[in-house]
């Protein structure tokens, strides 16, 4: 598994990452939980990407890592949820960081994500500062912001962040323009977010309703032909070696999904021609579809 550094951080993380939101699903029972997680560092992850809001992912990744944290780089998100404490608050980071600790069986966590949040609550100084008084006191390494658009551009060049998190697939390259290359030049650490844009080629109808509906409009739009690679090859490695990105998450409860998303990395970047011909049909079709949130 190919490792790159995160940013100027001093963190090194594996080039695919998992998403563990579906990790804490109740549907998921908790040996097929340990046998995903044990199984993603049989394969070289080293990067667990959770949040506040998957369930009982921040848990069972506590139980199951246990003595093999140190080999690991731990993200997580928030802002809200935090016990006691109303949401987009100081105490909302500050004993929300604690309150994931707990749950992580962790001292530290590596990487904490605001989530989501809108410019207005994203530039208050009374959350950046409870931030950087976390990251003092040792109970976090990386401040960072998951999102995308005004936000991650301001993010970006606020000084206040230390990585982003942000939507880069074929379906949604917004982010690769300006925001990716900039935090790369800046020395942000860059996670791709659904850089199989929800797998929209399962579809042979239009899925109304459902997460990968905006991306099967566009890949309709663009009208791209993978062969002679498979869709998820295709998607997976354009987007994981785009430039300025360290790490792709990839969101399974399927080790077999990730062992496939694993060997698909191996075979390193997409040849340049494709990569320019995938960039080029965007921005000749899609040139105005803001990022995805």
């Amino acid at each position: 598994m190919e490792r790159a550094t995160f940013g100027a951080t001093g963190l090194v993380v594996s080039r695919l990452g998992l998403g563990c939101g579906g990790l804490g699903e109740a549907r998921v029972g908790e040996g097929d939980a340990e046998r995903l997680v044990l199984g993603a560092l049989d394969l070289g992850v080293t990067f667990f990407d959770t949040a506040r809001s998957y369930g009982l992912s921040e848990e069972r990744l506590g139980r199951i890592l246990g003595p093999r944290r140190a080999e690991v780089v731990l993200s997580t998100k928030g802002g809200y949820l935090a016990s006691g404490a109303d949401d987009w608050t100081p105490a909302a980071i500050t004993r929300g960081i604690d309150q994931a600790c707990a749950r992580l069986r962790t001292d530290h966590v590596d990487v904490f994500h605001l989530h989501s949040c809108p410019l207005d609550v994203l530039r208050r100084d009374d959350l950046l500062e409870a931030l950087a008084r976390a990251r003092e006191a040792g109970k976090l390494r990386v401040a960072a912001y998951s999102g995308d658009n005004e936000p991650l551009a301001w993010a970006v060049e606020s000084e206040a962040f230390g990585g982003v998190q942000c939507s880069v697939s074929v379906f949604d390259q917004h982010a690769l323009r300006a925001s990716v290359p900039r935090a790369a030049a800046r020395g942000l650490g860059v996670v791709a977010k659904r850089p199989l844009g929800n797998a929209p080629w399962r579809f042979a109808e239009r899925p109304s309703g459902q997460d990968a509906e905006l991306s099967w409009e566009r890949m309709h739009a663009l009208a791209l032909d993978p062969a002679p690679l498979a869709w998820d090859d295709l998607a997976l490695r354009f987007a994981a070696f785009a430039p300025g990105v360290t790490s792709a998450v990839v969101g399974t409860t399927s080790l077999e999904h990730l062992r496939v998303a694993a060997a698909h990395l191996a075979k390193g970047p997409l040849p340049p021609d494709v990569t320019a011909g995938i960039r080029a049909r965007f921005e000749a079709v899609g040139h105005d579809w803001p990022g995805r949130i």
